[in-house]
């Protein structure tokens, strides 16, 4: 088989003028929808709800496409062989599929990998959408000016480019750890930006109002999103290095309390997949202290969140519902990730561990937006000024 290109962006223009399409019909569904005229504001809330939707759903597939080894379905990028979708490529990918059943490159797999980036594209048109929607500026009589949120809109549209630059890494440096780990992280920050913006605009329409509390339990919202962040990086370095089976018994890991492990050789973050940055294979060990890593990280989590929700529990009436939130995650949390080692890597039990930690982090930026550190309750004045800051 004749060598492809790694990027070929001769179907770009194709696959561009087909999800811009497809664009078309979530904004034009809450542009339209309802038989009252509605703010800009209203419609830029709306849409960004959706959005934020969609990206969770696209996070979860993302997790799909690499549990099941379609992350190099289509050799190449943004399109497969060349092409704008599979249909167009049956031919190398069946002789590639015959040739190594069992390989990257499969109808299935490659049909998985295409719908991805055809999701990630459609995602990315609508947050570009969002930003150039945030700078329109319109008086409305009731709520004012409506430029709202136009900074942090843009921002989140360079974040997605971004994104889809690694993206494209992922496939031509052939699933490189540190890359795919990058990709991950990139798709839960864009979950977080927009939240932050959902946030902001049902501040600036008067559809919630911050929560007053102390600062030591916002910080300590903001101590345990951190702690959170660096678990999903151990958790994504676990997978992307697919060493979810170095320890398949618990709470023993290789049946003992502290295994063998290689914590510099399974942590350097500059070599390819399944090797050490001398080439040579990875050993047992480093997988272990990857996966170790990732377990003590999680009993640390698991004291902080349960800590939170305590806090939350006793703090109002409004933030119990929180801490039931926050609980009924880590619950979720903890029970996946021991099916994923008793049970073998289930594909289920994997997908929802990825679900469950991205909805964490959906909660606790929520949480985070909602609340202010204050010292003193505000003026109605200052209230209004920095619900929309």
């Amino acid at each position: 088989m004749d060598t492809i290109p790694l990027l070929d962006l001769s179907p770009a223009v194709q696959m561009l003028g087909m999800v811009l399409f497809l664009a078309l019909g979530p904004v034009a569904w809450v542009w339209w929808s309802g038989a009252a005229p509605t703010s800009l504001l209203v419609k830029r809330h709306r849409l960004t709800v959706w959005v934020l939707f969609l990206t969770f759903d696209l996070v979860v597939f993302g997790a799909f496409t690499r549990l099941t080894d379609s992350g190099l379905g289509c050799p190449d990028w943004p399109g497969c062989y060349g092409q704008a979708s599979p249909w167009g490529a049956q031919q190398p990918i069946r002789a590639a599929e015959a040739a190594l059943p069992s390989g990257a490159v499969t109808w299935s797999k490659a049909w998985i990998e295409m719908v991805h980036r055809y999701f990630a594209t459609l995602v990315g048109a609508l947050v570009l959408f969002l930003a150039v929607a945030s700078s329109w500026r319109t008086d409305d009589a009731e709520l004012g000016p409506q430029r709202l949120g136009v900074g942090l809109a843009w921002f989140t549209l360079a974040w997605i480019l971004m994104q889809g630059a690694f993206g494209a890494l992922t496939v031509t440096m052939k699933l490189f750890p540190l890359i795919v780990t990058l990709h991950l992280l990139g798709g839960l920050g864009l979950l977080a930006l927009l939240v932050w913006q959902v946030g902001l605009l049902r501040f600036g329409l008067g559809l919630s109002a911050p929560v007053w509390v102390g600062p030591g339990l916002r910080w300590g919202v903001a101590a345990v999103l951190l702690l959170l962040v660096a678990q999903i990086t151990l958790g994504g370095w676990v997978s992307t290095n697919y060493a979810v089976l170095a320890c398949n018994t618990f709470p023993l890991c290789q049946e003992s309390w502290w295994p063998e492990m290689d914590f510099a050789r399974g942590f350097e973050l500059w070599r390819s997949l399944g090797q050490t940055a001398t080439g040579d294979w990875l050993p047992m060990p480093a997988l272990v202290a990857i996966h170790y890593a990732h377990r003590l990280g999680a009993y640390v989590v698991v004291l902080a969140m349960g800590g939170l929700c305590a806090l939350l529990w006793r703090h109002s009436a409004l933030m119990k519902s929180w801490a039931v939130a926050l609980a009924s995650l880590l619950c979720l949390q903890v029970a996946t990730g021991l099916s994923n080692v008793v049970l073998d890597w289930p594909l289920v039990a994997a997908l929802l561990h990825t679900a469950g930690s991205a909805a964490m982090l959906v909660t606790l930026v929520g949480l985070l937006r909602l609340t202010v550190h204050a010292r003193a309750k505000p003026s109605p004045l200052g209230l209004a000024s920095r619900a929309v800051a």
